[in-house]
């Protein structure tokens, strides 16, 4: 009898022993197959993670290229003067934007103590030049600023856009007035005889190429100038005020230098806007 319950207990621990081994098993394989399955989920969410940083960089990407060769946009190229090089009659309002529209057409006004002067500006032909005169209308840049000269023989032009009121001519910009940052030329007249007829505003600038700035002349009789200077727009209303400007003539004061000097009877630029584009 002793010796079959002992076979019997050997026989129980026997399977005891080899369902806990089965168990233990069981358990050892399930906490793998979790084990795997985690790794899986993780390995899919960091590939999902990749796959999305990569789409989103990518679509960036994408939309800034499209935005540079996008119909109706123009890359400016504007040159910010150097802190230490700039004089006093430098007024500083930053630099505009390197992407500039260059579709619809805006309307200047610049408004005077003797009354207003309007002129349309096509952005296709000038985007760099009409972006820049927007921002520099926006920060208020010509306001209060006089028309410093004037010429009535050779050349008949009322030049302006100088916050100090100190440039003697359309090739004497250096070291003058103007914003503290310059600009290539663009829609030179080199096709049109004359190459600034009566009616035209265009960019003043020192004999170097890219020294265009903030000044501008209006052109109240064809002018035989080199065609070298951006053409801005042209007068729709108000020239018969740039007219009696002219008429009454000028001082002389820079007659030995560029000809011409400031215009006896003055002209105060108290305000200057640019519409939105349009069309």
């Amino acid at each position: 009898m002793t010796s079959t319950r002992e076979r019997q207990r050997a026989a129980a621990r026997a399977r005891l022993e080899k369902e806990m081994a089965e168990r233990s098993a069981k358990a050892r394989k399930s906490r793998q197959t979790r084990a795997i399955v985690g790794a899986a989920a993780v390995l899919v969410l960091v590939v999902a993670g990749t796959v999305w940083l990569a789409t989103t960089l990518g679509g960036d990407d994408d939309k800034a290229g499209n935005a540079a060769s996008a119909p109706g946009a123009s890359e400016c190229a504007y040159t910010a003067m150097p802190s230490e090089q700039r004089p006093p009659q430098i007024k500083d309002v930053g630099v505009p934007s390197n992407q500039q529209s260059a579709t619809g057409v805006q309307t200047m006004t610049i408004t005077t103590n003797l009354g207003p002067i309007t002129a349309k500006v096509d952005r296709s032909k000038v985007p760099c030049t009409a972006g820049a005169f927007s921002l520099l209308a926006e920060k208020n840049f010509f306001d209060n600023t006089k028309c410093h000269r004037l010429v009535t023989e050779g050349i008949k032009v009322l030049q302006c856009g100088d916050p100090s009121a100190t440039g003697k001519g359309w090739r004497d910009t250096d070291g003058t007035g103007g914003p503290s940052f310059r600009m290539a030329e663009e829609n030179l007249p080199t096709d049109k005889r004359p190459p600034y007829p009566e009616g035209v505003i265009a960019m003043a600038k020192s004999q170097d190429p890219g020294t265009t700035g903030s000044q501008f002349f209006i052109v109240y009789g064809d002018s035989p100038l080199d065609p070298a200077y951006t053409v801005l727009g042209t007068v729709t209303g108000g020239m018969d005020i740039v007219k009696d400007v002219a008429k009454a003539g000028d001082d002389g004061a820079f007659a030995q230098q560029a000809g011409g000097g400031h215009p006896k009877k003055e002209v105060v630029i108290t305000d200057l806007t640019m519409s939105a584009p349009q069309g």
